[in-house]
């Protein structure tokens, strides 16, 4: 397993978690962060035996956006990584979720601050969980600034249009219970209990046929700007190698058997 400074991996069974670590700056985007952020992407990716992703971050905030001066490499903070981004200029947005979707269901359990850039990588996840002290919003509008990693793209196709224009507008603050009513996030928890509540989904997705999962998540992406009548032709040709999988016939026999089934991606 990976990670750097500003971004910790470990595993819980079949998830792997990643941790955005710079409580000190409230989790702002640092290049070790970045970095880190994509290789474990990209470790999850690679491997088979990690079913589910979670996205945290530390010392009870989330993501409070890009620290400009970290990702410039300025001082200590990130100027052993410029070569990395040297070599791939596009890694910012690949680990922002911009450019890259992971092949595995992310689960975004989110404490505390979790804005500009924070909402931005959110609604590159694709189950969200808040603490009921959580605070969302896209604050760039309010310092001159465009939210450029896709939110004018992504938060009209996520929320209904009327709700991502005031977001995107008036550059305010959104509660838990605000962003859960127009649909930003899934779930709302007591503060404390966010990453508890995602490794719980984490291990429902877990339990299920890995096969499917991602041939599910994939058709869902797939097919989301189609039309009716060219998503489900889409549907067919993503979902129907599914049934002749080792694991589809693993899982009828468990059902039959009563049994828990015991997948192994074939």
């Amino acid at each position: 397993m990976g990670g750097t400074e500003h971004l910790t991996v470990r595993r819980e069974g079949a998830t792997l978690v990643l941790t955005l670590n710079r409580p000190d700056a409230r989790n702002a985007l640092s290049l070790p962060m970045l970095v880190g952020l994509y290789d474990g992407w990209l470790e999850a990716d690679a491997d088979d035996e990690i079913r589910s992703i979670v996205l945290t971050g530390a010392g009870g905030s989330f993501c409070a956006g890009m620290d400009l001066k970290a990702l410039a490499g300025h001082g200590m903070a990130g100027e052993h990584y410029r070569d990395r981004l040297k070599a791939d200029p596009d890694l910012h947005w690949k680990a922002m979720l911009r450019h890259h979707r992971p092949r595995k269901p992310v689960i975004a359990a989110v404490e505390g601050y979790c804005v500009a850039g924070g909402t931005e990588i959110l609604q590159g996840t694709d189950i969200r969980v808040a603490g009921q002290s959580a605070t969302f919003g896209l604050f760039e509008v309010r310092r001159g600034l465009f939210p450029i990693g896709g939110s004018t793209v992504r938060l009209q196709r996520q929320i209904p249009r009327t709700h991502a224009l005031e977001m995107l507008l008036t550059g305010r603050p959104y509660t838990a219970e605000e962003a859960a009513r127009i649909g930003l996030i899934g779930h709302v928890v007591p503060d404390g209990t966010a990453l508890g509540k995602a490794l719980e989904i984490a291990e429902r997705i877990n339990a299920c046929g890995p096969l499917a999962v991602e041939a599910v998540k994939a058709s869902v992406y797939e097919t989301a700007e189609l039309t009716e009548a060219d998503g489900l032709a889409a549907e067919l040709t993503r979902g129907w190698p599914v049934f002749d999988t080792a694991d589809a016939k693993e899982g009828a026999r468990a059902f039959a058997e009563k049994r828990p089934p015991v997948y192994k991606r074939a």
